[in-house]
């Protein structure tokens, strides 16, 4: 059966940067299992996957666009310490749920000047171009349940 929209599949894969750090990978045993067409992977993985069958094995290379987007200087700010009352820890790398103008995003520390702040809602890999090593372990059909809620159920899914 061929990767196709509606399908469900589960893949082995290895995230890396065009200099070849590992970034991401699935682990042993644990694949990612995921409904092609719902947008539950980056557009430009789900679009390499078309036609593909269990056991191809695959390189692909995609850009910003097609990723995380790229970077938006809009979405980077400097806030007051205040902002985070109430935080034990306040420090680069930390990430927080905060409000954006389009609804609920996620901000990165990225520096610390004193009372200033500098917050990130980019994603952490926004502008980066990503390379996936996929093997595909499984393609069929997704449930009624599964097309109706728009992603995989099974392990992990906790909702009635």
């Amino acid at each position: 059966m061929q990767i196709a929209e509606n399908k469900v599949v589960a893949i082995d894969y290895t995230l890396s940067n065009t200099q070849g750090d590992i970034l991401d990978k699935s682990e042993a045993g644990q694949p990612l299992v995921y409904l092609q067409g719902a947008n539950n992977i980056i557009k430009g993985l789900e679009n390499a996957l078309v036609t593909k069958v269990v056991g191809d094995r695959l390189k692909a290379t995609i850009p910003p666009e097609q990723a995380y987007g790229v970077r938006n200087e809009q979405m980077i700010n400097v806030v007051q310490r205040s902002m985070f009352e109430g935080v034990e820890e306040i420090k680069e790398g930390k990430q927080f749920h905060a409000e954006g103008n389009t609804g609920p995003v996620v901000v990165t520390i990225t520096k610390i000047e004193g009372d200033d702040i500098t917050v990130d809602g980019n994603h952490p890999l926004a502008g980066k171009t990503l390379v996936f090593d996929v093997e595909i372990l499984e393609v069929r059909d997704a449930t009624a349940d599964e097309l109706e809620h728009g992603h995989v159920h099974g392990a992990g899914c906790n909702h009635g």
